[in-house]
Parts: C-alpha cells; structure tokens; sequence
C-alpha cells in the first residue's frame, strides 16, 4: 500500500508547535525524577526507535542514552546494518543482543501445536517482543536507568503492539504523536532520510510491515483517528475525508477493542481512593 502522508486532513495533523521543547523537557523531567543514570531504549533501525533516541539525546546528551540493538536469527539483516550505523552516526551508547537463544527456548517451551501456521507466527512474534523488553528493564535496573518506550499514537490507539512487550516501558516520549508527526518530528530533529523513508515494520517476521498487518497505510490511518479524536462519527469522517464507511469502522474497532492495553490492569474500588481509577498522581 501507499505510505503517502497526503491525504484528506492532513493539515489537521501537522506537529504542533513546541512539540520539541514539550518532549524534551518532558524526558528531562521524568529521568531526573526518578534518579536515573539515563535512559535505554531499543533501536531496530526505523523511525520510531530513532526518533526517541535523538529526542533522548537532546534532552540529557547522549553520554546518557544507551540503545540495545537485538536481532533474531531470522531478522532482515539490513535493520541490523541501519541501527548500528545510526547509532554510531549520533554518538550514543549501543549494545547488541542476539535475541535469538531465549527466543528458541520460550518458543519451545509455549510450543502449542493447535493453533494454525499464522497463529503460531504471531505468538512467536509477541515471544519476541516480550523477551526484548525484558533485556531493556534488565539494563534499567541494573545501571540505574529508565526505559523510554518507542511506540506512537497510532499504533497506541489501534492497540498495534504486544501488551508487555514493545508496550511496556517507564515513558513513552512520542505516545501522543501520529505517525505522519513522527515522520515531520524526524526531518526536524535530524533523523537519516533513509530511515524516515523505511517502510515500517516491527521486525517480527520475515517480510512483515506495518500497514500490510494494520490493512491501510499511515496517512489513511492517522485521518481516521484524529477523526476519532475529534469526536466525529465513522458517518462523518467517512464523508469528510472520501473513506470508505468499511475502512473508517474497522478503525473505530480497533481503537474500542483495545482499550485495555492502554489501562493498567482495572481494580475494584474499596478505599477512598483507587489506583487507576480516581487516585491522582
């Protein structure tokens, strides 16, 4: 599909203004909160990981950001190539980690061999995401550092990511960015052409993107949920923006369904007050 940015609304979706200084102080403030030596965060050789990794940079220089890069042994080996060279590129601290040998023995171990072939592919894919946030809080614990999440808005709103794995993190600096922000946010800061321009993937299988997986492209995508964000009905945003009324329901189910990996977990409300419910902090 096409990944084009230009589509009905998109004026509506250009990066607010100050959203540098806003992420920037924010990711300053919330380090030096909670006492941290810094911050990890994985890179995989796209946009989002990027992004966070030059944001952290200006926030508290790079001396302070430590990116881990972890391959399996059936990752594309250009996202390899891509997070080395940027990594190098910006001066951050990096680490690599084959992945691959926890991967093999959870696999092994969750082996189930009644789910079908694309069943299996996806539940391997969670494994991976899972065992990467894993090394990422095991690092933060043990050099005193927190971990900076990568995802964006929209994949936070469709519910696009595993629930404690690529969506468990201390901060996410970006979670209130579109992808089409991300992208203009990554020109503005300085992030690789090259890797602005990557088709996005989350790396959990062979030849596995994004919009393949989501069904539409980013910019189809991002109209629809600002739509949602709007508070316009599927109706609405359907005739505003020439979508089909299929395409824009689809949507608003995804963002209904998903609620509840963007919750921590709900508890039942017996003192005064509730953590997750009415307890302000």
């Amino acid at each position: 599909m096409n990944s084009s940015n230009s589509r009905p609304g998109s004026s509506a979706l250009k990066l607010p203004p100050m959203t540098e200084t806003v992420i920037t102080d924010f990711i300053r403030r919330k380090v030096d909160e909670a006492g941290a030596n810094g911050v990890v965060l994985g890179l995989s050789g796209g946009i989002d990981s990027a992004l966070v990794a030059m944001l952290c940079k200006l926030a508290i220089g790079e001396k302070r950001v430590k990116a881990l890069i972890m391959p399996t042994d059936d990752s594309d080996p250009q996202d390899r190539e891509i997070a080395l060279g940027f990594a190098e590129e910006t001066g951050i601290e990096y680490e690599e980690k084959d992945i691959s040998p926890a991967v093999k023995v959870l696999e092994r171990l969750l082996q189930n061999d009644v789910l079908d072939e694309d069943a299996k592919k996806k539940a391997l894919g969670n494994i991976k995401a899972r065992v990467r946030m894993i090394f990422l809080f095991h690092v933060a614990a043990t050099e005193g550092r927190v971990v900076m999440g990568t995802g964006n808005k929209s994949e936070l709103l469709t519910g696009y990511f595993t629930k404690f794995g690529d969506g468990g993190c201390d901060f996410a600096p970006i979670g209130d960015l579109y992808k089409r922000q991300v992208r203009e946010m990554g020109r503005k800061v300085g992030v690789p052409d090259h890797i602005v321009k990557r088709k996005p993937s989350a790396g959990l299988w062979a030849g596995q993107t994004d919009e393949d997986e989501l069904g539409m492209d980013y910019g189809t995508l991002d109209t629809i949920l600002h739509g949602i964000e709007m508070l316009k009905t599927c109706e609405e945003i359907s005739e505003e923006n020439g979508l089909p009324i299929e395409l824009v329901g689809k949507v608003d189910s995804m963002v209904k369904k998903s609620v509840h990996k963007r919750k921590m977990p709900l508890i039942p409300k017996v003192g005064m007050r509730t953590i997750g419910l009415d307890w302000r902090e």
